[in-house]
């Protein structure tokens, strides 16, 4: 018997939240990854002698290897584990940090970066698949919230480090004990990647592997660990009851066998990932500094303004957390779209009051003002919504058969649909002007809205086991086959 305390229920939930802790390391390792280079691009300019265009592709490339990761990942951690697909990463994110901040040529540093993409891509969505399978129904999806809390505490870190060594240097481009200042920010990021390297050797492998392996008497005690010894036995014969009996899980069973078509359940988790990232998060705030400097703000207050966004983020994540069990996924999706079409809509009108000269965007004080708070408010329905719940839902909302694989696919077309955007805006802005630019967004946002109210369902308090088994319950079950995947689940 495991000494720690233990519900009523039977769950061990100081075991239960250490194995989520030790995920969310990853959350926060994404978040550091993504962050760094803002600091680091004067640097590399002046390090590498390259163009802005150059810099462009150094800082986008993360987002290609984050694609590659993510579907990498996907189908690997069908072979060898969530757990052992995240060590690997967590490695990677060591030797990465390490040959970044050495590079001495930009194919060198442009190589380091695809890498560490790829270990973003794939905690990105291995951290959320463990923290989901390794946590009751009813807390599930609070717990797996705090993916996003940590996502953003890592970018805020490397804010901060960031401005550290520039003030301590005098500046990113100036020596500090015996290196570069833009060099000791990606070489920081080691010490909590070792962190998380270290820590993943304290957890288990997720129990939902250990039964596709046909290890049972793993999982069995992992599970009696968390749940208690007769809900473990209840589980692993759920969990069993929910992979086909024929075959490993594999691509194909992203396609239903008697029609050859694409599980709707793949289709939904694809273009939620997608509207994730065209609602324009990760360029909302391109001319978030004008938008300060409207109302007063001077150019050196940036550190502290990234401090204030990164607070005001936590705290809605912190709210989602206590209700998104409660109130329900899908409800609050809903709320976000409403909100993010309503202040996205706001920014624009004001958008296009204004003019762009020569990159600066002019706007009356008035307008400037309300531009800037509908902006943040923005900021605050995503990261309180869409932010931490679209982590939640691909965490949980495949069946076990199709997890890993349809993870690979929603997860490389969250990131490429980053860099689609982070690619596209500035073209985009010059072409059709940010009023246009800020409209598509907008759109997207209201398309969200009925997307979600058409084609989502609910996941709050089900047990993975019962994850679109309707719409899955066919997955390569071959003529007469008694296969697991088509069994009755326990409730």
């Amino acid at each position: 018997m495991h000494s720690l305390k233990q519900r009523s229920d039977g769950h061990n939930m100081r075991l239960i939240s250490t194995f989520v802790g030790v995920a969310t390391l990853g959350g926060f390792m994404f978040g550091y990854d993504s962050g760094v280079i803002n600091g680091t691009q004067a640097g590399l300019k002046a390090a590498f002698d390259v163009s802005d265009t150059a810099i462009g592709f150094l800082v986008g490339i993360l987002s290609i290897g984050c694609a590659t990761g993510a579907f990498l990942a996907g189908r690997l951690a069908d072979v060898y584990g969530r757990r052992g697909v995240m060590l690997a990463a967590a490695l990677l994110f060591i030797i990465t940090a390490l040959l970044a901040g050495s590079a001495n040529s930009a194919l060198i540093f442009s190589l380091a970066r695809f890498a560490a993409g790829a270990a973003v891509g794939a905690v990105s969505v291995l951290a959320p698949a463990y923290i989901a399978e390794v946590t009751p129904a009813r807390i599930r999806g609070g717990l797996s919230s705090v993916q996003q809390i940590m996502i953003i505490i890592g970018i805020t870190g490397a804010f901060i480090v960031n401005f550290l060594f520039a003030t301590w240097a005098g500046s990113s481009l100036s020596t500090f004990h015996g290196a570069t200042a833009w060099r000791w920010m990606f070489w920081v990021q080691t010490i909590p990647a070792l962190l998380f390297l270290l820590a993943l050797l304290t957890i288990p492998e997720s129990p939902r592997f250990l039964v596709s392996k046909r290890r049972e008497a793993e999982a069995q005690s992992v599970l009696a660990r968390l749940f208690g010894a007769s809900a473990a036995r209840a589980k692993v014969a759920e969990i069993r009851a929910s992979l086909a009996a024929d075959h490993r899980p594999s691509f194909g069973d992203l396609t239903d066998n008697s029609t050859g078509r694409i599980h709707k359940v793949v289709y939904v988790g694809v273009v939620l990932a997608a509207l994730q990232q065209f609602v324009g998060i990760n360029v909302i705030f391109y001319y978030g500094a004008v938008l300060w400097q409207a109302v007063g703000s001077v150019e050196n207050d940036a550190f502290l303004r990234n401090i204030i966004s990164g607070g005001v983020s936590i705290i809605a994540c912190l709210v989602t957390i206590g209700v998104v069990d409660k109130v329900g996924r899908k409800p609050l999706l809903l709320i976000g779209s409403c909100g993010m079409a309503v202040t996205l809509g706001l920014v624009t009108w004001c958008f296009a009051q204004g003019t762009l000269t020569a990159g600066t965007l002019h706007l009356p004080p008035f307008i400037g003002m309300t531009a800037l708070v509908a902006a943040n408010l923005y900021v605050i329905f995503f990261n309180g919504t869409w932010g931490p719940v679209l982590w939640v839902m691909l965490g949980e909302m495949f069946p076990n058969q199709m997890r890993g694989s349809a993870l690979a696919v929603a997860g490389a077309t969250l990131w490429l649909s980053n860099f689609v955007m982070n690619i596209a805006f500035p073209p985009a802005m010059a072409m059709f002007g940010l009023a246009v630019t800020y409209g598509f967004f907008t759109l997207c946002a209201v398309l969200s809205f009925f997307f979600v109210l058409r084609m989502v369902q609910e996941t709050t308090g089900k047990e993975l086991e019962e994850m679109g088994v309707a719409d899955a319950i066919s997955i390569h079950m071959k003529p007469g086959s008694t296969g697991g995947a088509g069994r009755e689940l326990s409730p």
